[in-house]
């Protein structure tokens, strides 16, 4: 399935129910699995994990069924989280930089200004730093599937300004995610940071509690925050991806050949969603235009100035430790 407007992945979702389950006999499987996110269905992660899924009771011949829960149905990221790591449900896809309040090193992905382009970005997460950061996350008791999930760029919106540099960001009050790297960056710039969960940011930004939020366009546009945003700086600041993770007991519980099986899929499955987000962002500018949302390219450069003037790129490289830095630096260049 080719996916290059919007409408495609709206029209794709149409069919799906909530939770999205599957169309094989139903309370015939051996291994029933709920699978939870926090993306509309419309999202290219929703329509390629229902793929997914069925592949996969197709082939186990109806043993697994794997629900999906999208649009926060099970709870907010840090809910989430907690039942993955509970057992209460079996998978769940989490950006890194959320993941670090519980692994730490999982957010290096997300350092500012990092990553020059989507080819840097994958030769990172497939290669060292990806491997990297896995094993850190199986010291958590969680199973990281190989491929990390797209999530994209992340660019700056807002109800009251276009943000043109670093100085337009001065006692902005954003939303940034629950995460330690997010507000830290942000603090850097003196903006006002606020941390609330991806399910609570719209109403926060349709009643003022914060003037902007920053997130790739894929979500900005699925989410409709452009009813509740008049710009968009194009300021490719941080690259986010979602880690497909796995309650390590409930994956162990598992058949070896069922693994195996669930694992090629799942894998399959991001490596296709990254090239959908990638065709959705090439089409998402002009037509969040055509809605009434006002786009500016940002002076990158400034903002990369001020993070360094700071100090904080510094201070992550101590708090990463200078084995994992050295590994972001292999892919993203000196940053210190």
């Amino acid at each position: 399935m080719k996916l290059t407007r919007r409408s495609t992945l709206i029209a794709g979702a149409s069919s799906l129910a909530l939770p999205m389950t599957n169309v094989f006999g139903q309370g015939k499987a051996e291994f029933t699995l709920k699978y939870a996110n926090n993306l509309p269905v419309t999202h290219p992660m929703n329509i390629r994990a229902k793929e997914m899924a069925d592949a996969i009771k197709a082939e186990t011949q109806g043993r697994v069924d794997l629900q999906i829960f999208p649009s926060s149905q099970l709870g907010t990221d840090t809910d989430m989280l907690s039942q993955v790591r509970s057992g209460g449900i079996e998978f769940f896809t989490l950006s890194g930089l959320i993941l670090s309040t519980l692994v730490p090193s999982a957010s290096i992905s997300g350092i500012g200004f990092a990553f020059k382009d989507y080819d840097t970005v994958w030769k990172a997460m497939d290669g060292d730093l990806g491997s990297f950061i896995r094993k850190e996350i199986a010291k958590a008791n969680l199973v990281a599937m190989d491929k990390i999930w797209d999530n994209g760029f992340r660019h700056i919106t807002s109800s009251t300004k276009p943000i043109q540099s670093a100085d337009d960001l001065k006692g902005f009050k954003i939303r940034v995610p629950v995460s330690p790297l997010w507000t830290s960056m942000f603090k850097a710039f003196d903006s006002a940071p606020a941390s609330i969960n991806f399910s609570e940011v719209y109403s926060a930004l349709q009643t003022k509690i914060v003037d902007g939020q920053e997130n790739p366009l894929a979500i900005i546009a699925t989410a409709k925050l452009n009813e509740v945003q008049k710009y968009c700086s194009l300021t490719n600041h941080m690259w986010d991806g979602f880690w497909f993770l796995a309650n390590r007991r409930a994956w162990e519980r598992l058949p070896e050949n069922i693994r195996t099986i669930m694992a090629k899929h799942i894998n399959a499955a991001g490596t296709k969603e990254r090239a959908d987000v990638a065709a959705l962002n090439a089409t998402l500018q002009k037509e969040l235009t055509d809605k009434g949302m006002v786009f500016n390219q940002a002076n990158a450069e400034s903002f990369r100035d001020r993070l360094r003037k700071a100090g904080f790129y510094s201070e992550w490289k101590g708090k990463y430790g200078d084995e994992a830095w050295a590994l972001l630096e292999n892919y993203s260049g000196k940053l210190v």
